[in-house]
């Protein structure tokens, strides 16, 4: 059962509009299935997800999406999409559904999870 801070959290996207709930919706699907032992939790204005630690975050903004790496810096950037300067944190930025698979989510949400666990 979901949380009901979760749900509410969910429903104000999906009232933000379509486009924003589509991506955090599938964002959230996608970190959820990377593995096992994944929690949620609404944290600082967004959903924060955890394996052994925290590792990825998606985060509303009024014109995008992003899906935060808590320890960013630290994965290896194949596709050249994460974006931020800062000690550790790195973001990738969406607009779109389609920016998901053009952008390569999967692969660094894989990336995070495993560097979380201790087997990236």
């Amino acid at each position: 059962m979901m949380d009901k801070r979760i749900e509410t959290f969910l429903a104000d996207i999906r009232d933000r509009g379509a486009t924003q709930f589509a991506i955090v919706a599938r964002l959230r699907e996608i970190v959820l299935a990377s593995g096992n032992g994944i929690s949620e939790e609404i944290k600082y204005g967004g959903l924060l997800f955890s394996a052994a630690k925290p590792f990825c975050g998606i985060f509303p903004y009024s014109a995008h999406v992003t899906l935060e790496f808590s320890e960013g810096a630290a994965l290896t950037d194949a596709h050249g999409v994460l974006m931020g300067q800062g000690k550790g944190r790195r973001h990738i930025k969406m607009q779109s559904v389609s920016d998901i698979a053009e952008k390569h989510v999967v692969a660094y949400i894989d990336l995070a999870f495993r560097a979380a666990n201790g087997s990236g």
